[in-house]
């Protein structure tokens, strides 16, 4: 199928030299970096896709911010910059800045969540998850079912299962469920967009038990684009109307805004109502205190504040939006024309390929995602990441294998970074490991892992 690569909204002023390695090169890093990604040097790496978070290209608006950034302890003005700019876009009463996503869920998820406890969201990444059970609870994952077949062609695949999440709530029993958390866009089934109707049905839900509801806003603004593409009734509507929309329905957000606000680090977490959450927002800035320093700061320089005040606004771009998305969609009819199984319709922040397609004669018990993976590395100096059974882990009760529901291959595309190019080289890769994914008989087996989120640290080794 052919495709128009949607032009680049913008002009490079700046460059960063590349160097490709040899393939025996290559070999000799990826064995000597246990066969983990995360342990490869990057200047190791070609075509880097490990994660779309903190790997932006900031425009010169958010370079020309760092120098003016206010690098006060207390009260800086680049805090009260991002706090006007926060509530203009999300509508939200109270904002509190911190330096990651990760962050946000320490300082709040536990306030929620405890032994005993539940949490449902429409399905949990790494380090949501591992959160839920850092603070004794346990995750579970209510997608729509759709979403859990590759090769189907839906919209808004990354929705909660409404009727299942009811029927959850009624079985553990409501006030067993600490939390339900929105993931938008859907990171762990591809990228895939939640719709303005699932959100509203979702929050009608939690209102009739009394039950918290929390987006993970990581990538809000591609989320709104797919909206006013795909939904209804959106279409005349702009992007921050629809994201005010969407915000209106939950309590409370978190977010790391390494993603769609365009930035390297940084992250909130925002409260709606802030009269009614008087002492939520009190004992918010109270953890953060304890863990990311002063409210008024949050564990961020002056500078990471100003830029994510002009990020917020940058990433609602309506050209930049259609660019961004594009960029996939050029990928995703690649891979169609070659015959590569990825999450479709392809998701905003990048392609997730179908492991188990590539390799259905490989266990999940033998990691066919981190296996892919490494090939891609071995073939192009690409490298990306598993979003499948190596990442999910083991069962923190039984301390058994878990099985994904996917064995996703995820190539995360930082905004404004590679040209056509650079994503030309990606699909002949893939093409290339396609050709020969047969002759891989066996994955891969751990050496050694930490007891949690084990995919950023654990060795593993080829199964000969």
């Amino acid at each position: 199928m052919a495709v128009k690569y949607v032009p680049e909204p913008f002009r490079i002023k700046v460059v960063e030299p590349l160097r490709m390695l040899t393939r025996e090169e290559r070999e000799k890093r990826i064995a000597a970096a246990h066969y983990n990604l995360f342990y490869l040097k990057s200047e190791d790496v070609y075509i880097d896709l490990l994660t779309d978070s903190g790997t932006n290209a900031m425009s010169q608006f958010q370079w020309a911010g760092v120098m003016q950034g206010d690098e006060a302890y207390a009260g800086a003005s680049s805090y009260y910059k991002l706090i006007d700019a926060a509530k203009d876009i999300f509508g939200y009463g109270y904002i509190q800045p911190v330096h990651q996503g990760r962050a946000a869920e320490k300082v709040l998820l536990p306030l929620f969540l405890s032994e005993g406890k539940f949490a449902i969201s429409n399905m949990f990444f790494d380090t949501t998850r591992a959160h839920v059970i850092l603070s004794g609870a346990r995750a579970i994952d209510c997608v729509v079912p759709e979403a859990l077949d590759p090769s189907r062609r839906a919209p808004f695949k990354g929705n909660m299962d409404v009727e299942k999440l009811e029927k959850l709530i009624r079985e553990h029993g409501p006030e067993k469920i600490g939390l339900v958390v929105m993931t938008i866009t859907n990171n762990s089934a591809g990228g895939q967009p939640v719709s303005v109707r699932n959100v509203r049905e979702t929050a009608a839900v939690c209102k009739k038990y009394g039950i918290p509801f929390d987006i993970d806003a990581a990538r809000y603004a591609e989320n709104a684009y797919f909206i006013q593409r795909d939904e209804p009734g959106y279409a005349d509507k702009s992007i921050k109307e629809i994201v005010r929309e969407v915000f209106s329905y939950a309590d409370m957000f978190t977010m790391s805004a390494k993603k769609d606000t365009i930035v390297n680090m940084g992250g909130m977490i925002g409260v709606k109502d802030e009269k009614i959450n008087e002492k939520l927002i009190l004992e918010i800035k109270s953890r953060c205190i304890e863990f990311e320093g002063l409210y008024t700061y949050g564990g961020l320089a002056g500078r990471d504040l100003e830029a994510l005040a002009i990020g917020l606004y940058e990433g609602l771009d309506d050209n930049y939006l259609r660019y961004r998305v594009g960029q996939m969609e050029y990928l995703a009819a690649k891979f169609d024309d070659a015959g590569v199984i990825y999450q479709s319709p392809v998701g905003g922040h990048g392609v997730f390929l179908d492991a188990t397609a590539m390799f259905p004669h490989i266990p999940y018990t033998e990691y066919p995602a981190q296996a892919l993976c490494v090939e891609l590395y071995r073939e192009a100096g690409i490298r990306c990441c598993d979003i499948g059974s190596y990442m999910l882990g083991n069962d923190p009760d039984t301390g058994k294998q878990l099985k994904a529901d996917f064995e996703f291959s995820r190539l995360a595309i930082p905004r404004r970074v590679y040209t056509q190019a650079h994503l030309d080289v990606i699909v002949d890769a893939v093409i290339e490991v396609k050709k020969r994914a047969s002759g891989i008989k066996h994955g891969l087996r751990i050496v050694w892992e930490p007891p949690i989120l084990r995919h950023f640290q654990a060795h593993l080794e080829p199964i000969k």
